[in-house]
């Protein structure tokens, strides 16, 4: 049986990975907004609540950049 290796930890790009994510949900965000004119009640609603959860999820992953960029600033000490 061989032995695996992790791989190491490259942490070097993850703000940009972040901040990609960060402009595909605002995307999606408005890609819903769009389509609800074409919903009904029920659609709607659920549109409105999916929608205010990924503006939670955006809060989360801007202050997960903020203390990616600062780790790096520090070299992840």
């Amino acid at each position: 049986m061989t032995k695996h290796t992790p791989k190491p930890d490259d942490r070097s790009d993850n703000v940009e990975k972040l901040q990609e994510m960060v402009f595909n949900t605002i995307e999606n965000m408005e890609e819903a907004e769009a389509s609800m004119q074409f919903s009904d009640g029920e659609q709607k609603a659920n549109i409105e609540q999916k929608n205010e959860r990924r503006r939670e999820s955006i809060e989360g992953m801007r202050e997960e950049i903020k203390d990616e960029a600062a780790s790096q600033e520090n070299k992840y000490q």
